[in-house]
């Protein structure tokens, strides 16, 4: 039986190619993702990078902890309050002190997130001296990099207001912040408030003086006190959540059309399985030598495939840091198990691939096999309606259950990733019942033109309902996961700017132009000294809860005036009044389910206090940017990122101008509500549309291969029907034309099923957003889809219509004649 099946694979080369090819890509791809999934579980590890000299660095600790029956919980807190004066004094008693501090410094000409710093604490930095000299007086700072010159003259924004600052000297730049270097005084007088503190002393004498609420941190530990510590974590945390996203959507990809692949192989042989059977072969000898086949293609296609994956992983990974979508950092590591998983999972499919086909072969007589190799009279046995059946109705029930019980987990990207694939494959393992009536449908008017073309294909499309069904099996995918993926994100991103429209009422909007900068103390001031404006100003925290007794959860949280928030804003309050809301209590949203108005939570503050507060109002859940809302006295330490301005009804336009002035003196943004909307929610992140045409791109392309490769195993198996058509005095030219239409129809039904599944997929996420009270238009990617689809077609005939036109250089009478 072995021979026997090396020997048909030698015959039936150009079948077995195509299943090679698929598979082997397949399990690439699957390599190739796992390997990059892989290198995020690992961040590298990094010693301190700003205080590298501290021998000993103390700062106020920014973790809060909590006792649960599982261990102790910690959480960190945004914002760890400043060291005080008299701690300073205590260390400096033991030994020589430096004092750090970090404040936002913006302007033209700085780099993005510049922050300033005392020039003191250079010392204990890699920075050193490369142009110029050290700051001696206000107004005069070191840069980092080369960027600024000695001499250059730049208009600052701190939270002290807007003033001119003369370059003075340049430092090599680091690597990991961008900075300005102040003398001691003057960054002591624009942040006043002490961050961490370098100290020159034994590091258990430091711990005696401190006490405790403070970190004493030595070695590896002082990296506590860089900026950003947790970066690279952070960093891997979205890019682990985009490749699991791609290996899930690429594995899944490469294994249905794999499968896909292998089960239109076996189909093809009827007529060989026929022979077989007439020949005297058992059912159990035709599947153990499809089996054998299955076996050999699976091990030499999977072993390709890891090949490949070895190979791409570290060009994705590099593209990946290249776009900014990774750190400049990531890199594959030496992790072999991903190629382990890859090849087994390719071994698995191949087989898999063929056990139902390879199973009904066997089963039926050899008359019955020679005469259903014809015509496909049977296109589904009963097992596939029952599976067919279970997947689509468990897909639809699973969306069904989550719009009733929690819509807003529809909106989740674990969610709407999902969610397709099971109505992928519903819909394509009823593909062969569907195809023949959507066939008819779509050539009901090309069967009725003039000439044969239209009625050719009609009727050749409808009769091979298998081929036609493994053809647009690709194109169903690719067209379900360009429409859903792309128009989910549009539509939730539009309807996160609709709810962020409707809740503002200011008139305007100041921002210090990067996400949580602060705003100056002296734009506030000057806009609160404006006649008949309403200022209302917005500290963004954070405050954590231990939910059910052993999880410590982190929300984000705004600080605002009630009264004056009021004023500028229509919050979606489902219960209680933000009226209400003062030093005692909190306003929640719909995702504490537990809490309702008058309820008492015990939360730790965004300085890390723990207060026991009252629920004033609550929230609906929206699309989830509804959070926390909290007095000022209950943000200690979080400066005001965003200030919500609205306009006397009489003198706007004085007031505008004042406004509009004391921004610009400085340095502050000030934008309509419409147009901070427009900034502030893009359709999507300039990163989320690289990571999704990336995971698209990735499935895009196998799926064209795979469909260039499934045509070509159709076509070539059609020959002698070609040939045919040429005894019958069809011209070479009309023949090629009616393989062209042939894929175009085929192609066609792919989309159509694609985009019915896709719009059941929009069709939940619009119902999510409608039971969260959230309307919002679907934004249906036209451009993607059309693209996609112009694609497909292309490929498709361009597959169809070559290998017929080289099989067509043979003589009709010769191709009539040839054997399988």
């Amino acid at each position: 039986m072995l021979k026997l099946a090396l020997q048909g694979m030698r015959t039936r080369w150009v079948t077995f190619i195509g299943s090679f090819i698929a598979l082997a890509l397949g399990v690439g791809l699957i390599a190739t993702t796992g390997l990059a999934l892989a290198a995020t579980f690992s961040a590298p590890d990094r010693g301190p990078e700003r205080l590298v000299k501290a021998p000993v660095v103390v700062k106020t600790s920014d973790l809060v902890r909590a006792d649960t029956p599982i261990g102790e919980r910690t959480q960190t807190i945004t914002d760890p309050a400043a060291v005080p004066a008299a701690v300073t004094e205590k260390l400096a008693a033991l030994g020589e002190v430096v004092e750090d501090r970090s404040f936002p410094v913006s302007g033209p000409g700085l780099g993005e997130d510049t922050v300033g710093h005392p020039w003191s604490v250079a010392a204990l930095t890699p920075y050193t001296l490369t142009t110029g000299r050290a700051p001696s007086a206000p107004g005069e700072a070191v840069a980092t990099g080369d960027a600024l010159r000695p001499g250059t003259r730049v208009q600052a924004a701190t939270v002290r207001g807007s003033e001119q600052i003369t370059v003075v000297g340049t430092v090599a730049s680091a690597g990991f912040e961008n900075a300005l270097f102040f003398t001691d005084a003057e960054a002591a007088r624009i942040s006043p408030d002490v961050d961490a503190v370098a100290v020159d002393a034994p590091a258990d004498l430091v711990e005696a003086a401190v006490g405790a609420g403070f970190d004493v941190l030595t070695g590896d530990e002082r990296r506590r006190a860089d900026p950003d510590p947790d970066r690279d974590e952070e960093a891997l945390v979205s890019v682990n959540a985009l490749l699991g996203t791609a290996a899930g959507v690429t594995g899944f990809v490469s294994v249905f059309v794999v499968a896909s692949t292998f089960s239109f192989a076996v189909a093809q042989r009827r007529r060989e399985f026929g022979l077989l059977r007439t020949a005297g072969a058992t059912p159990s000898q035709v599947r153990r030598m499809v089996f054998i086949e299955a076996f050999v293609i699976g091990v030499l296609a999977s072993a390709a495939g890891c090949w490949l994956g070895a190979a791409g992983a570290p060009r994705l990974a590099t593209w990946m840091a290249d776009a900014g979508i990774a750190p400049a950092w990531f890199r594959i590591g030496e992790q072999t198990w991903p190629l382990h998983t890859a090849f087994w999972t390719g071994l698995f499919v191949a087989l898999s691939g063929v056990v139902v086909s390879s199973w009904r072969a066997g089963r039926v007589g050899p008359t019955e096999a020679l005469r259903e190799s014809a015509v496909d009279a049977r296109a589904m046995p009963v097992s596939r309606w029952l599976i067919g059946g279970a997947v689509l109705a468990t897909g639809l029930g699973l969306l069904s259950m989550a719009l009733l019980d929690s819509p807003g987990d529809v909106l989740k990207r674990k969610t709407y990733i999902t969610q397709p694939m099971l109505l992928i494959v519903g819909f394509a393992l009823f593909a062969p019942v569907l195809v023949k009536p959507l066939t008819r449908l779509l050539t009901w008017l090309p069967a009725r033109l003039p000439g044969a073309t239209g009625m050719l294909a009609r009727e050749n499309a409808s009769a091979g309902v298998r081929r036609t069904a493994a053809v647009a099996a690709p194109v169903i995918i690719t067209v379900a996961l360009a429409a859903s993926l792309m128009g989910t994100t549009a539509t939730i991103s539009e309807a996160k700017a609709g709810e962020a429209r409707e809740q503002i009422t200011a008139d305007l909007i100041a921002t210090a132009g990067g996400e949580g900068r602060a705003l100056p103390d002296e734009f506030v001031r000057r806009a609160e000294a404006v006649p008949g404006v309403t200022v209302s100003a917005t500290r963004s925290t954070g405050v954590t809860v231990l939910e059910e007794g052993v999880a410590l959860v982190k929300s984000e949280a705004k600080a605002v005036d009630p009264k004056a928030h009021a004023a500028v804003s229509h919050l979606p309050v489902v219960a209680g009044r933000l009226a209400d809301l003062d030093d005692d209590s909190i306003v929640v949203n719909e995702e504490w389910l537990t809490m309702k108005v008058g309820d008492t939570v015990s939360v730790w503050l965004g300085d890390g206090r723990k207060a026991d507060l009252r629920i004033a109002a609550v929230l609906s859940t929206g699309t989830g940017s509804n959070g926390v809302y909290l007095t000022e006295r209950n943000a200690a330490g979080a400066p005001v990122d965003r200030v919500d301005l609205a306009l006397p009804r009489d003198g706007s336009d004085s007031a505008a101008a004042a406004l509009g002035a004391a921004a610009k003196e400085t340095g502050v943004q000030l934008l309509t509500g419409d147009r901070w909307v427009e900034a502030h929610y893009p359709r999507s992140s300039e990163n989320t549309r690289l990571g999704l045409w990336m995971i698209l791109g990735i499935a895009l392309v196998y799926t064209g291969i795979a469909l260039a490769n499934t045509l070509m195993m159709a076509t070539s198996d059609r020959v002698r029907d070609l040939a045919s058509l040429r005894l019958t005095g069809a011209t070479k030219g009309q023949v090629l034309r009616l393989v062209g239409v042939e894929a175009l129809v085929v192609v066609a039904v792919g989309a159509v099923l694609g985009a019915v599944i896709a719009g059941v997929n929009l069709l939940g996420v619009w119902s999510a957003l409608g039971l969260l009270d959230v309307w919002s238009d679907v934004v249906v990617p036209w451009g993607t889809v059309a693209a996609v689809i112009g694609a497909s077609a292309l490929l498709a005939t361009v597959a169809s219509v070559l290998p017929a036109s080289f099989a067509l250089r043979v003589r009709p009478v010769e191709l009539a004649g040839m054997r399988e």
